[in-house]
């Protein structure tokens, strides 16, 4: 780090009111929430609304910060703007924190920017330690399954960013199942283990859930607990559709009026008749549909940490709440299941496909 700390001083409690599982069978433990910079922290919103949303999370105990090559906007601001507070305000705290990041999607120009070879990754990688200011991550994944690169490959070089000390730990992201087994035996092979697995998983996502046939019958979140994977959920708000901002029209500033990865179609009436229900179900519950629909994500013992973004330290906070109550009587599942359907919101399943 060469940057100068800052006067910040974090919040002597920080460790108190968090909770924390073991991330599969590994020692590795992680917040129950985790803080994801994904379309949160790119040059388009001041800095300093960034650092202090970040800060505030650290001081309530989330000591995991997810990460990618291309998060931004542009790609690689988020890391950058990472970077900056990891080289000041915690510069001295980089022993209780968690960085994580990835690759495999589009990056740079060329045929090496892209994918799983151990051409892009690699250098991916180092890209990726040059803008936040590290000498390794602590998670480094494979973002995607690229099929045209033999998976053995792509694992060879999750083996040596941890040979070289470039990373800790290494996972895969939005495989499916099937590929998750093929993933886990070609590292297996190659000498290093998987430690996580990070997909999508929401009430109105649910392909994780799904048996495969291919993977004798089982599903992703069966296959990562036969082989002692942990699992982070990432947009277990459906990006946003499962807060219950979007109703009849799109609000100014959201993530669909910024036209990032959220769809029009993602706003079609079944979604929104299904989220107004899942909002009564909550209420009842005495939570927001945000922290209901968060709640929900972290009920399965399978899942590590749930994966959230947020705006402001206020949206933060009332996230975080969603841990007040993560226990669902049998009656209460069974309506959230009655609204629960898979309403479009897997944009990875070109990866994830069940196979």
């Amino acid at each position: 780090m060469t940057e100068t700390t800052s006067p910040y001083a974090p919040n002597p409690q920080r460790y108190t009111s968090m909770a924390y599982a073991r991330c599969g069978t590994s020692g590795l433990r992680l917040p129950r929430i985790s803080l994801g910079q994904w379309q949160n922290f790119g040059d388009q919103v001041p800095f300093d609304d960034r650092r202090r949303v970040l800060l505030a999370a650290f001081d309530r105990g989330i000591t995991h910060i997810d990460l990618a090559n291309n998060y931004g906007p542009p790609p690689g601001a988020a890391e950058r703007n990472v970077g900056r507070v990891l080289g000041t305000d915690l510069a001295g705290h980089r022993d209780e924190v968690i960085v994580s990041t990835k690759a495999g999607y589009d990056m740079w120009d060329g045929p090496y920017g892209i994918g799983g070879s151990r051409k892009h990754l690699l250098a991916s990688l180092d890209q990726s330690l040059a803008r936040l200011g590290l000498d390794y991550v602590d998670i480094f994944y494979s973002h995607r399954v690229d099929p045209e690169v033999p998976l053995v490959e792509t694992m060879g070089a999750l083996k040596t960013a941890v040979d070289s000390g470039r990373a800790l730990y290494v996972g895969v992201s939005s495989y499916s199942a099937t590929r998750t087994l093929a993933a886990i035996e070609a590292a297996r092979e190659v000498g290093v283990p998987l430690l996580i697995h990070q997909p999508s998983y929401s009430i109105l996502n649910r392909w994780i859930e799904t048996p495969s046939p291919k993977a004798e019958g089982r599903s992703l979140l069966d296959v990562v607990d036969d082989a002692g994977l942990g699992l982070i959920a990432f947009s277990p708000l459906g990006q946003g559709l499962l807060t219950g901002k979007y109703t009849s029209e799109v609000p100014a500033g959201s993530r669909a009026a910024k036209g990032y990865s959220f769809k029009p179609e993602h706003l079609a009436a079944r979604n929104l008749q299904s989220v107004a229900a899942l909002a009564e179900i909550a209420s009842a519950r005495g939570q927001s549909l945000a922290q209901m629909a968060i709640a929900w994500v972290l009920r399965d013992p399978r899942v590590t940490s749930a994966l959230i973004g947020a705006s402001s330290v206020r949206q933060l906070d009332e996230n975080l709440a969603a841990l007040g109550n993560t226990d669902f009587a049998a009656i209460e599942l069974a309506a959230i299941d009655t609204h629960s359907f898979d309403a479009g919101l897997n944009i990875w399943s070109r990866s994830t496909a069940i196979e």
